[in-house]
């Protein structure tokens, strides 16, 4: 990679205060980012998705329009930064995410289907456009810790998913405290607390200014092949988080005969074991070789999904969460240290290019989960994270062998 020297002077005390300040406000923001993302998989019980007759390919579909929403954000983000500036790009993310989620409550079932699509199309652009803000809102502090500011952002995307799940199995069953319409009214208050802070805390008005790089000239970085290798493994790693995570309640209902509530709250517990393992594993990484920490988390993901396939209970399902999570936890961490390692100048729209591309996979993966169940059952779903892992231990030991040959 070919690393351009800025035009710009260099900043001062002040504006490196400001910076951190600012990436200090906004790095919660990765809470609602995790919020709205995982709203889909959680929801889908109390829409009734997983009765007879099945509709996986319509599950599939949700799944792929939150895709597209999040890849169709980028250039409208890009011209509001340009425009407007930083605040005006926080205020209309969370502004859209709160409506598409009073939207999505009005269009609960009976209401056709395709008006929740639209709805999660709509939710999706909204979680693009608040990534851009939060990952332009880290140019000042990435620098000097990035390893820090990466694991505490993971940590609040983690919190968010736990978050909108528990929220969801409330809905789950009849017999719940509340139905997917409150319970999509009750997650409009997130986006729109997100909101009032934004618009009463002082942020700078940063614009996206004509001296940074382009898109175009963010494009030529993925030319790098450690680029191409680390967002190929992020694709699949967020690939394989999120197939477990779209499906496991759909799953574990049709599958093992669990309760909807009961199949929400096992996935409540997946996403914590991948918090909490999330959390240790950066406590540990000073102390263990990264390389082998990655070849056993991937151990531990496979032996997880082996359990998931296998078990006829709830104690197997928890179980194999449990190593799931656990084996997934410390794969993001590790790599996108070693991202912030190898590509040590920070440009908002490289980062949040690679991260998108990955949370594109992490939703892409769901979807053809959906077309392959409509086909072959709800099996699958365990057997496309099996081969993802398989990808993810081919793809680490590309970037390892990629870093002997070039001394990086």
């Amino acid at each position: 990679m070919q690393f351009r020297p800025s035009s710009q002077a260099p900043a001062t005390g002040a504006d490196l205060g400001g910076s951190h300040a600012l990436a200090g406000i906004c790095l919660s923001g990765f809470c609602l980012s995790g919020f709205l993302l995982a709203l889909t998989g959680a929801i889908l019980p109390a829409w009734g998705y997983h009765r007879d007759p099945p509709e996986f390919g319509l599950v599939g579909a949700f799944f792929l329009c939150l895709a597209v929403g999040l890849a169709g954000s980028v250039a409208p983000g890009r011209r509001i930064l340009e425009r407007r500036g930083l605040r005006s790009l926080l205020v209309f993310a969370c502004g859209l995410a709160c409506a598409s989620l009073v939207f999505l409550a009005f269009v609960s079932p009976p209401v056709s289907a395709w008006w929740r699509a639209f709805g999660l199309m709509a939710l999706g652009f909204a979680a693009g456009l608040l990534n851009m803000a939060l990952f332009h809102a880290f140019k000042g502090g990435f620098e000097e810790d990035a390893a820090g500011l990466i694991t505490r952002g993971g940590a609040w995307f983690g919190g968010g998913c736990l978050a909108a799940t528990l929220i969801a199995g409330g809905a789950a069953d009849a017999s719940g405290p509340y139905h997917a319409s409150s319970a999509l009214a009750v997650m409009a208050l997130a986006p729109a607390g997100f909101l009032w802070r934004y618009v009463s805390r002082p942020i700078p008005e940063t614009r996206l200014s004509h001296g940074e790089p382009k898109l175009r000239q963010v494009v030529e970085d993925f030319r790098s092949p450690a680029a191409i290798l680390f967002a190929l493994l992020l694709f699949f790693q967020f690939g394989n988080e999120w197939s477990i995570a779209g499906w496991l309640p759909v799953f574990l209902i049709r599958r093992l005969g669990l309760s909807p509530r009961t199949a929400v709250l096992t996935l409540a517990l997946y996403w914590f074991f991948l918090l909490a393992g999330r959390l240790l594993a950066v406590a540990i990484l000073p102390r263990v070789r990264h390389g082998r920490l990655l070849l056993g988390s991937a151990g531990s993901a496979l032996f997880g999904c082996l359990i998931l396939f296998s078990t006829e209970n709830a104690f197997g399902a928890a179980s194999a969460v449990f190593f799931v999570g656990a084996g997934y936890a410390s794969v993001y961490p590790l790599v996108a240290e070693a991202i912030g390692r190898r590509f040590p100048y920070y440009h908002p729209g490289f980062f949040n290019g690679i991260f998108s591309l990955a949370l594109l996979g992490g939703l892409l993966a769901p979807a053809s989960l959906g077309w392959a169940a409509a086909y072959l059952g709800a099996g699958v779903v365990v057997g496309i994270p099996l081969i993802g892992t398989f990808i993810v231990v081919l793809l680490i030991a590309a970037i390892r062998l990629e870093a002997k040959v070039t001394g990086k």
